[in-house]
């Protein structure tokens, strides 16, 4: 099987469609959210406690998925 992500530094870098497709939905997820929550948010901190219960989990299993897919360095 071939790896979907390399580590880069302390994170991960998508290497293959998969992997740019995982990111790309993710992205998209999170801006949809933003824009969302946003939309009926008053203040800076009510957007930002608004996308945390979203975005959070989200980025955590993207990076558990990327970690679990990437290819060792050589």
């Amino acid at each position: 099987m071939r790896a979907w992500f390399t580590p880069w530094g302390w994170t991960y870098r998508p290497v293959s469609v998969v992997g740019f497709v995982l990111v790309a939905l993710a992205a998209i997820f999170c801006v949809q959210v933003f824009v969302a929550i946003d939309r009926h948010s008053h203040s800076v901190s009510d957007t930002l406690y608004g996308i945390y219960p979203f975005v959070v989990p989200t980025l955590i299993v993207l990076h558990w998925i990327a970690s679990k897919t990437a290819g060792l360095r050589s």
